[in-house]
């Protein structure tokens, strides 16, 4: 018994000039328009329709395949073809139903790379966007950024880095954030074919970047205190890392190793790029001086709002040598590609009013709480963590790449949305284990998904 739906509304004239592919598509296309298909509605398989208008499959195939290229119909996999676009003035469709009950339980978000976004005081926040929107639309691009704004990450990097730059110098450079930035570089300064070496594992959407633009990527080990200088072969035209808080293991680069690496650096002829994704967030010490402030001839730092704030505002920083910057705007003035303006400003207002720096301190007090809440849960269960007491992330090793699948899936099926290692090596994984991020979810949310998480990671270490 056939499972097809009925035959749509349809008929073909074979008097026509016109082909009979087209026809048939023009046909769909109208009765999806004027109401006699709706959103949702199945489609007979191209041999069934076939069939029915006595049609090779052929006009029927090529029929169908127009109407996917123009957004009408899709088909999912098996399942058949389903028209997607509603017609004027339909009535809206009513949502499907979750199909049980752990679709519709939320799940807690215990993954890296989110900001504290709940913690941002929203008066505070529409006021700045307020403020922002108050000022006059530009005539001309700032290739480098806001005057403005390259002063408020000049203060910034003074106050909370320790870095001593100057906004008037043009070493300060507005972006789009951390990966944005990483691609202007190799695009711009380092050029197709070039070497890079970066941290395995280490933080892939560079790695992405990197690639698309034409360069080749060597990994470079790390181990709890971060980089491996010897690693990196001397050919290489850059290296990639994050020093302050190794992407993702979490560890500091010691004092020793940075000498090092800057001196090979010097050497060698490479240029170090220095990630320093959420180095405002240290909870135990001051951290380290920046690889920027030790050498700044042949390090670029980069910056980002996403961490300390949200992505919403797409902005980051670089600072950078003079020649550097000289390639990157030459660049950005060819293409016409620059960093938004209105995430700028919208900094420039929280930093003017005082907002960004109360919102750093509520920031540091709350995720240094959290740390300790995940830290101690782990430790009374006699479980390993890597990381220093910084950023917004743990790391509970495993034993092996299964177990950390199985944590994966069995988080998932308790409504915890979480990560493992493995994903963050662009070749095969050395190091398996969990990464435990505190800062997407409320302090609620993790402490109810703790106790559940523990309890995986202690039975994923007992089935070694």
């Amino acid at each position: 018994m056939s499972t097809d739906p009925p035959a749509p509304p349809v008929t073909l004239d074979r008097q026509l000039d016109t082909p009979l592919a087209v026809q048939l598509a023009d046909a769909l296309r109208s009765a999806a328009a004027d109401g006699r298909l709706r959103t949702g509605d199945r489609l007979p398989s191209t041999r069934a329709l076939a069939t029915r208008l006595q049609v090779s499959r052929t006009v029927t195939a090529a029929a169908y395949e127009q109407l996917h290229a123009e957004g009408w119909i899709a088909g999912r996999h098996g399942s058949g073809t389903f028209i997607t676009t509603a017609p004027p003035g339909s009535l809206p469709e009513k949502p499907p139903r979750p199909k049980s009950s752990v679709d519709r339980r939320p799940m807690i978000d215990l993954t890296p790379g989110s900001p504290w976004a709940g913690g941002i005081d929203r008066a505070a926040w529409r006021r700045s966007w307020r403020a922002a929107a108050d000022a006059d639309p530009l005539l001309r691009p700032e290739r480098g950024g806001l005057p403005e704004y390259r002063e408020v990450i000049a203060e910034h990097l003074l106050r909370h880095r320790g870095l001593r730059v100057g906004a008037e110098d043009e070493t300060v450079l507005a972006t789009g954030g951390t990966t944005a930035a990483v691609f202007e570089l190799a695009s711009a300064v380092l050029g197709r074919g070039a070497t890079v070496a970066v941290e395995e594992p280490g933080y892939q959407r560079a790695v992405q970047a990197m690639t698309a633009a034409g360069l080749t990527v060597v990994p470079a080990q790390v181990d709890v205190a971060g980089f491996w200088i010897d690693s990196v072969p001397a050919s290489v035209r850059a290296v990639y890392c994050s020093p302050a808080h190794q992407y993702p293991l979490g560890g500091r680069m010691p004092a020793e190793r940075r000498v090092k690496l800057v001196e090979r650096a010097r050497r060698d002829g490479w240029l170090v790029i220095e990630d320093d994704y959420d180095g405002e967030l240290r909870y135990d010490v001051a951290p380290l001086p920046l690889l920027a402030a030790l050498a700044p001839d042949v390090v670029v730092h980069l910056g980002t709002t996403s961490k300390i704030l949200t992505p919403t505002l797409g902005t980051g920083w670089m600072v950078a040598p003079p020649a550097v910057v000289a390639a990157v705007l030459a660049q950005r003035e060819l293409t016409g590609i620059g960093p938004s303006v209105a995430g700028q400003r919208v900094l420039i207002e929280m930093a003017r009013h005082g907002d960004l720096g109360r919102h750093l301190r509520r920031l540091r007090r709350e995720l240094s709480e959290r740390r300790s809440i995940v830290v101690d849960a782990l430790q009374a269960a006699e479980l390993a963590v890597l990381g220093d007491d910084a950023g917004a992330h743990v790391v509970v090793p495993l034993p092996s790449g299964r177990a950390e699948r199985d944590v994966l899936t069995r988080g998932e099926e308790l409504g915890m949305r979480i990560d493992g290692l493995a994903r963050h090596h662009a070749g095969r994984a050395r190091w398996h284990g969990i990464l435990l991020g505190y800062s997407a979810c409320s302090r609620e949310e993790l402490l109810i998904a703790l106790p559940q998480l523990v309890d995986l990671l202690k039975e994923a270490n007992r089935d070694r």
